[in-house]
């Protein structure tokens, strides 16, 4: 007979906590949140001493009743919600709601979810954190000020059915002002020269290093001097630098990083990395181990790691790698940034001893690569560092010199499992050796190959790069980076493309109009400051009703002054060529969570919507009448279809090429990958070299 109750988020994570608990334990799921304010209405009584509102939330009855007839049959009751300031809040309000104590130590929180750390965390029950729940409730709050009292001026002034939030509209000024660096970037001319050289059978490369003071050429004028110089000159080895370098690992994964390499190395987006990484932290069920929580809690900023782990990485290092791959003393990461909360580990398996591919079978397969991303960096961090021989030697051919560098690994330590990626695409560090070089050497020279290249605006911020941003500047939390990108996309203010967030018009008229009326919501250092008044309230620091009201007097002034002087915009629809085959108006540009699409100009009398076709140029190779167009699907991935359609059902999830394979004179298209764009028959097996493909994953 069951005398304790123990309430989770998720019926996953009940399934996997029921089953290390046993009978003695009813395990159950609050499916989130029961309560939060009112979407009606603000729900905050400012002059209460900012005083909530709560309602339970719709749809929630059969939960709470089940929950309230369980807390009957028992005598104990357990609230285990995850380890952070939503959980703790989650916690506070099942409390309230099922009328414990105040001071009941009812409050279980572990870091991952196995038999031996779940029966460890109920010997120690704890009493909520109150200062916990302030914070959860001022971040709310505040959200909700900003929210409730700066959308409906939006609205009044701009268009209905906008928002402000204090995270969010951060984001999009930042992509904003991106942009506008982007237009105003001016390219500047430069060039390079780069030597073909032969040193016996070796063949190598050297770059342009200088002549005299120059070493940058700006124009084909100052090619000119160097070719002049060097016609005719020998290439002789001046100068060759050997050394050995130290490569380290990275850290283990925090909820930011998780992100960005899931985005460059698997291609997910953020809310798709935290879903998996959700899935994976709950429970799977592996076979004759059970259901088991494959990875620790995903929301945390810190890399701090258990000496539990350690131990068992350094174990498992040893004997598979062998004593060399273990550095000589255990490696610990500082945190990262002084606002780093440290409150959890670091993201890790929650074992190392669950190798990838021994679960592999019990996976899907996005749950097994987050799986092995997250074990071969955890895995990677507590290894030894990769040694690298470096060589660079400087060649003279005339008054000018060149410079070549080569690199081997000689040792590579952590390299054997995992090299963290970059923004460019690339994930490892490839050998580029030279040959046997010393002072005096004579090289052949083959080849000289002038080439004129021009400066780059900055990059347009990947979801990648958005975070990195965000979590550099101190802005939100683990929590809200995936939800933050989420919202600037479905309200309109930005659009993705080629995996890029750009600025929409209606997001460039809402920051400009917040700019002026809102500078603090936009101001980098003032948000990021409010976020460290809300550690300080976590940390029992801070009285979170003073941060409020420091918050909303100056929010206050504000609002008055822009009820005032905002002026009313007006946002034309943008007529298109295309005629409504429905009722026959013209048809307008609208912007949708996945960007432009035409609707009838009639709305809503008629209601007529379709896609903008973008013709690829190539023809259908199964029906060979229509055009390949790109299309999106429901979820907002592009594809390519003829245009024909529902007649010819062709489809492609490749861009196609507009040229036959010159093998079979099949369809060719185009296959992306970190390593660039390769071009290959759909038929046959002819291929092209990858060229770059510019992209930021």
């Amino acid at each position: 007979m069951a005398d304790s109750l123990v309430i989770v988020e998720s019926p996953a994570k009940a399934k996997t906590i029921g089953k290390y608990l046993g009978s003695k334990f009813i395990v159950k799921a609050s499916m989130g949140h029961i309560r939060d304010l009112p979407k009606s209405q603000m729900g905050v009584e400012v002059k209460k001493n900012f005083e909530p509102k709560y309602i339970t939330i719709r749809g929630k009855g059969n939960v709470l009743k089940e929950l309230k007839d369980a807390r009957k049959k028992v005598k104990k009751v357990y609230l285990a919600a995850d380890p952070d300031r939503e959980g703790e809040a989650i916690a506070w309000h099942l409390a309230h709601y099922l009328e414990l104590q105040q001071d009941e130590a009812c409050r279980v929180v572990f870091n991952e979810i196995t038999k031996q750390a779940v029966k460890d965390a109920f010997k120690t029950p704890r009493r909520i954190n109150q200062d916990l729940v302030n914070a959860q409730q001022a971040r709310r709050i505040l959200d909700r000020l900003v929210g409730y009292k700066i959308s409906p001026l939006l609205w009044k002034k701009v268009k209905k059915g906008l928002s402000a939030g204090r995270v969010q509209s951060v984001a999009v000024k930042l992509i904003y002002d991106r942009e506008n660096e982007i237009k105003a970037f001016v390219p500047e001319e430069y060039w390079t020269i780069t030597a073909a050289l032969k040193a016996g059978t070796h063949s190598f490369e050297a770059k342009f290093h200088q002549m005299g003071d120059k070493k940058e050429l700006h124009n084909e004028a100052e090619v000119q001097d160097v070719l002049k110089a060097i016609e005719g000159a020998d290439f002789i080895v001046r100068e060759v630098k050997e050394k050995e370098r130290q490569r380290n690992p990275s850290p283990p994964f925090i909820t930011s990083s998780l992100q960005q390499e899931a985005a460059r190395k698997l291609n997910f987006r953020a809310a798709k990395t935290m879903s998996v990484a959700q899935q994976l932290y709950e429970g799977i069920d592996i076979g004759s181990e059970g259901t088991v929580g494959l990875i620790t809690y995903m929301r945390t900023d810190s890399t701090r790691i258990s000496p539990v782990a350690q131990e068992e990485a350094k174990e498992y290092i040893e004997a598979k790698y062998g004593n060399d791959y273990y550095p000589e003393t255990p490696r610990n990461y500082i945190k990262k940034a002084a606002n780093a909360q440290d409150a959890h580990e670091g993201i890790r398996p929650s074992s190392v001893l669950r190798e990838p591919e021994q679960v592999k079978s019990y996976l899907s397969k996005d749950q097994y690569r987050l799986y092995k991303l997250v074990w071969e960096r955890f895995l990677a961090s507590q290894m030894a560092s990769a040694v690298m021989d470096t060589m660079t030697v400087d060649i003279t051919a005339g008054a000018t010199v060149f410079r070549a560098a080569g690199s081997k690994v000689k040792f590579a330590g952590f390299m054997k499992v995992y090299v963290e990626g970059n923004d460019d695409g690339n994930s490892t560090e490839e050998d580029k050796l030279l040959p046997p070089l010393a002072q005096g050497d004579k090289v052949k020279q083959s080849n000289i190959d002038p080439k004129q290249h021009f400066t780059q605006p900055p990059p347009r911020f990947t979801e990648a790069r958005l975070v990195k941003a965000l979590e550099e500047m101190g802005i939100g939390r683990p929590s809200t980076y995936a939800p933050t990108l989420e919202t600037i996309q479905k309200r309109g203010y930005v659009a993705v493309e080629d995996k890029k967030f750009v600025p929409t018009e209606l997001g460039e008229l809402v920051i400009e109009q917040m700019v002026e009326f809102f500078p603090e919501i936009l101001d980098v250092e003032f948000t990021a400051h409010m976020e460290e008044e809300l550690d300080h309230v976590e940390e029992g620091k801070e009285d979170w009703v003073k941060v409020l009201e420091q918050f909303y007097s100056s929010l206050e002034k504000r609002l008055e002054v822009a009820e005032e002087e905002m002026e009313k915009v007006e946002i034309q629809d943008e007529v298109s060529d295309e005629v409504c085959e429905k009722c026959g108006r013209q048809m307008v540009y609208k912007l949708g969570r996945f960007g432009k699409f035409l609707a009838c100009s009639g709305f809503p009398d008629c209601r007529n919507t379709k896609p903008i076709v973008k013709d690829t140029g190539v023809t259908c190779p199964s029906c060979h009448e229509g055009k390949i167009v790109e299309r999106r699907s429901k979820k907002g991935r592009v594809f390519y279809g003829c245009d024909r359609y529902p007649d010819c059902d062709f489809v492609s999830w490749d861009k196609p090429v507009a040229k036959p394979c010159p093998n079979c004179s099949s369809l060719m298209v185009e296959k992306r990958s970190k390593n660039g764009i390769t071009i290959q028959c759909t038929q046959c097996d002819y291929k092209e070299e990858p060229q770059d493909s510019n992209q930021e994953d």
